[in-house]
């Protein structure tokens, strides 16, 4: 798999898409008064707590005060395996109830875990954890933590073996997926670094009116190569002057390789019409998405949750119904997996795939659709086939859907997507 990055820099805004053998799967977008925000560390101000919900909002200096839940007051392990010098695992049940723990006019530092989506606001933890290449400082735990994505024990136990000898005393160390294979002078610049920054953290803590902000994430550009760079990269390829400058300063430093894969683009196209990226964003805006087999799935998004519908279309297949339907349903199951990481798509998802009599069929499509979201950075969960034939499935939600962010509700449907027929058209002009 060759994996590229394409950055459009212009008017204010700035647009990373993500390639992999030319397929566009995530596009990250900042600009125009909507700057990412997740993982921004601000001093704030509990407003109100909320012991029968076991959370509190924080005033933290955004539009909407930010969501703190009693379980973000520690860390959550779904993704790393985390365990104490013993071996122990630790347990994050919590059984102390909120009101006990913060009280309103309490000044709090938080992170932001998830951007504000829709009407609600910023979710935060009381956590923080400082990222870098190959390790995520978290400063006010004890715990050393793996990748779950590195899944050779042995390699495991040596880098957590590293992680133990080079992390600051009392502090954590989260061993990131780009560390395997690495040494122990690899991690030492950066682990210096990312305590220096805590240092700046706590300074600032200590002065300045609440609600304010502590620390912002580096731009877009630098914590998607930060995120997803790695050797075996292919291109990386930048649209203005400045931003390339930018990052060749810091290419030999933090990412040995990276400068023999930069490319400045100076053509007069726009840079994502010229690699045909700007048709691949208006696809994935389409309620409609067609297969190569001639069927399609229809994917519509919800409040609580995300629905999506496969159908033979104009696949007739050559054998018989059965083998026509596995055929669609397992190029779906491909698809559904590139349009969920690409769109976005959080929380609950429902899949009707077209009926299949033999359980062998099921368990296939199930398999491929697991794989297929092997490749998807954002935690997800497969629960198999409901009772009533659906494949039920979450993925972790962290920022808005991309419709969200590309798409705005009509002023004359107000976002249902449909219009008054002519004839009630009709009645309320008579009216």
């Amino acid at each position: 798999m060759i994996r590229d990055i394409i950055a459009d820099v212009r008017d204010g805004q700035t647009r990373v898409a993500i390639l992999e053998d030319g397929e566009l799967v995530e596009l990250f977008m900042e600009g125009e008064g909507k700057w990412e925000i997740t993982g921004n560390v601000y001093r704030g101000k509990v407003e109100n707590v909320l012991p029968g919900m076991q959370a509190a909002f924080v005033d933290i200096g955004l539009e909407k005060n930010a969501f703190l839940y009693v379980d973000d007051i520690i860390l959550d392990g779904g993704v790393f395996e985390f365990s104490d010098e013993q071996g122990i695992s630790k347990n994050n049940a919590l059984t102390q109830s909120i009101g006990g723990m913060i009280s309103k006019g309490q000044e709090l530092t938080v992170q932001i875990l998830k951007e504000p989506i829709g009407t609600k606001g910023a979710r935060v933890t009381t956590q923080i954890t400082l990222p870098g290449r190959y390790m995520v400082l978290m400063p006010l735990v004890d715990y050393i933590g793996v990748s779950r994505r590195i899944e050779d024990e042995g390699e495991r136990q040596r880098l957590k073996g590293i992680a133990e000898e080079i992390r600051p005393v009392g502090m954590g160390l989260i061993v990131r997926t780009a560390a395997k294979g690495r040494k122990e002078e690899d991690f030492l610049w950066e682990i210096d670094f990312l305590s220096r920054l805590w240092g700046k953290i706590q300074t600032r803590e200590q002065k300045g009116k609440v609600p304010r902000a502590l620390y912002q994430d580096e731009g877009i550009i630098y914590r998607i190569i930060r995120d997803f760079y790695s050797p075996d990269m292919g291109r990386i390829i930048i649209n203005d002057k400045e931003e390339y400058d930018k990052l060749m300063e810091l290419a030999d430093v933090l990412f040995p390789g990276l400068a023999d894969k930069m490319e400045l683009f100076d053509h007069e196209e726009g840079i994502f019409q010229y690699y045909n990226i700007e048709p691949k964003i208006e696809k994935a805006l389409q309620r409609k998405v067609w297969l190569k087999s001639g069927g399609y799935i229809i994917i519509d998004p919800t409040e609580a949750l995300t629905v999506i519908d496969v159908n033979t279309g104009k696949f007739v297949g050559s054998r018989n119904l059965e083998d026509t339907v596995l055929k669609t349903n397992l190029e779906a199951a491909r698809e559904i997996a590139h349009q969920i990481r690409l769109r976005d798509i959080g929380g609950i998802i429902l899949i009707d795939f077209i009926d299949m009599d033999v359980a062998k069929n099921r368990e296939r499509v199930l398999e491929v659709l697991n794989h297929s979201l092997k490749k998807d950075r954002v935690k997800t969960s497969i629960l198999g086939f409901t009772g009533l034939g659906l494949v039920e499935m979450t993925r972790k939600k962290i920022r808005g859907r991309l419709s969200t962010k590309l798409l705005k509700d009509c002023p004359h449907c107000h976002g249902t997507g449909r219009v008054h027929s002519e004839v009630m058209s009709a009645i309320k002009t008579e009216k």
